[in-house]
């Protein structure tokens, strides 16, 4: 087997392996995942600086990416080439892409060295933005919000059809082919999302950009691969042409990457080692080893004028942020999940990478737009009209790969308030119209019911007197699930909203002593 399929192998071996976890990030009827669904992320080198800046300390959940630092010193960018499930799909999807240019122009290679600064000076100095460009993260955001639930829609819809229009023969084998792919592959639940339209077209310029340059992304624009070509500047394992090289061109051709110049020198700061060259070549004259002796390491070609101005750029940002009105006044229906560290922390540890949506038992949790600045784009929310939170669920804490969610015991869940709610008199039904509704109540969650009754005398529509219960929230019980609004019978907006008052994590954002009746 020649060394390419090899690679090939690697890399379908790892996307499968991908898949896996990403369907199985998902409710199974159990609030304990079995799996370590979150690798992925923990093992991303980029993530964890720029994780650990944001958060001024070295981040423990983040240990397994010193493991492949360590393999860069040694074989160089193989990642890029034998492992990552972005890189993967583009290698895929690249002979259905025409290109529009050469393989090895390499016109926007340093650009990603530039945007790699940025981002980590950002996340030292408060602008967390690494979500927005780890291929990881647009990956498995695209995934989750957009196109797996759109897969999902699909195959319910043909299974429907087939249900109710086709023969009964026809049945007996979509039936249990419909029942297999809800054991295996489909989600628990239909989940909807905002910014399922915006996250898919992210990913989808990712394979747009193919037409430019063979793996553009890669080449020019995403940092993990700026991240791990800096370590394997030094790497032991390095690419080297023989010295009566037929000049046939061969090698640039077919390599990827763009790693191999006129010259026959083989960068390893782009080279992710997919051997493509050294089974390409007539006269089998590239090798790799760790004895090449006589090859000078390469420089990184940047412009210093360009490299400060991207310091500048993510020095100066972050300190505008405070100059926005929600610095002053934040959203008061910006609810973050249970475990959510202080705002500024949860942000700077959040890699947006949507998997505590995903795996939302009640769909409530959703990518917030700009409610919380652009640093929080994408950043998980409770949006309690369209679900909530179940009182009997940790998973988005499981699955949070950075600890942006503390992973929380049923116990202690109970006890954390994300939020409290507030009833809208204008248009809740008893006070309103004096029409009777317990509805909020009857779903309250906590055991002493945090939703409370007194009878009061109103005039209805037909200026009858009448006796109501009228609910009012008892603040000490509130944890601010936000079910009482999902399940409010009226059409459109809720009469009962959660807000962020009296959240656990933000001890300045507290309630009054005593209970007032809202």
């Amino acid at each position: 087997m020649k060394l390419r399929h090899w690679r090939r192998l690697s890399q379908i071996l790892c996307f499968v392996l991908f898949l896996f976890l990403f369907i199985k990030t998902d409710y199974s009827g159990s609030n304990e995942l079995p799996y370590a669904v979150n690798i992925l992320f923990r093992i991303d080198p980029f993530l964890a600086a720029s994780v650990s800046l944001a958060a001024k300390t070295l981040v423990s959940l983040m240990w397994p990416s010193l493991i492949f630092i360590g393999l860069t010193f040694i074989f160089g960018r193989f990642f890029c080439g034998w492992i990552c499930p972005m890189g993967s799909l583009l290698d895929g999807v690249h002979r259905f892409i025409p290109q529009a240019h050469a393989a090895n122009e390499n016109r926007f290679r340093s650009f990603k060295f530039y945007l790699l600064v940025f981002l980590l000076i950002g996340a030292l100095l408060g602008l967390p933005a690494a979500g927005y460009f780890d291929p990881f993260s647009i990956l498995v955001r695209g995934l989750a919000l957009s196109v797996y639930p759109a897969l999902n829609v699909l195959a319910t819809s043909f299974f429907t059809f087939t249900y109710q229009q086709m023969p009964e023969w026809i049945n007996m084998l979509t039936e249990p082919a419909y029942a297999f792919l809800k054991k295996t592959v489909l989600p628990f639940q239909q989940n909807h999302h905002d910014l399922a339209f915006v996250s898919f077209f992210i990913l989808l310029a990712i394979f747009i950009l193919e037409r430019l340059e063979r793996r553009f992304f890669c080449r020019s624009i995403c940092p993990v691969g700026a991240f791990y070509a800096i370590f394997a500047r030094f790497s032991l394992m390095r690419g080297k042409a023989g010295t009566k090289c037929g000049k046939c061109r061969n090698c640039m051709t077919v390599c990827r990457m763009g790693a191999i110049d006129e010259e026959r020198h083989i960068s390893p700061l782009d080279c992710n080692l997919c051997l493509d060259c050294v089974d390409m070549c007539p006269g089998n004259k590239i090798s790799f080893g760790f004895q090449q002796k006589n090859i000078p390491r390469p420089a990184f070609a940047l412009s210093r004028r360009t490299f400060l101005s991207s310091l500048a750029l993510g020095t100066a940002l972050p300190f505008f942020l405070d100059t926005r009105t929600m610095a002053k006044s934040p959203d008061p229906y910006l609810v973050r999940p249970p475990g959510a560290l202080p705002e500024k922390e949860f942000l700077g540890r959040c890699v947006r990478c949507g998997e505590c949506m995903k795996v939302c038992i009640g769909n409530g949790l959703q990518p917030t737009f700009l409610s919380a600045g652009i640093e929080g784009l994408f950043s998980p929310r409770l949006h309690a009209r369209t679900g909530y939170c179940e009182y009997n669920c940790t998973l988005c804490g499981q699955v949070c790969p950075t600890g942006a969610l503390s992973e929380l015991t049923l116990a202690q869940k109970h006890v954390t308030k994300i939020g409290n709610i507030i009833f809208d008199k204008n248009r809740c039904l008893p006070y309103a119209k004096g029409i009777p509704c317990i509805v909020c109540e009857e779903h309250c969650p906590t055991p002493d019911k945090a939703i409370q009754f007194r009878e009061a005398q109103m005039l209805n529509d037909k200026a009858e007197k009448v006796w109501v219960k009228q609910p009012y929230v008892v603040d000490e019980r509130c944890i601010g699930c936000g079910i009482c609004e999902a399940k409010c019978p009226l059409p459109g907006a809720s009469a009962v909203r959660v807000t962020s008052a009296g959240e656990s994590r933000n001890p300045q954002n507290s309630l009054p002593a005593q209970s007032l009746p809202y």
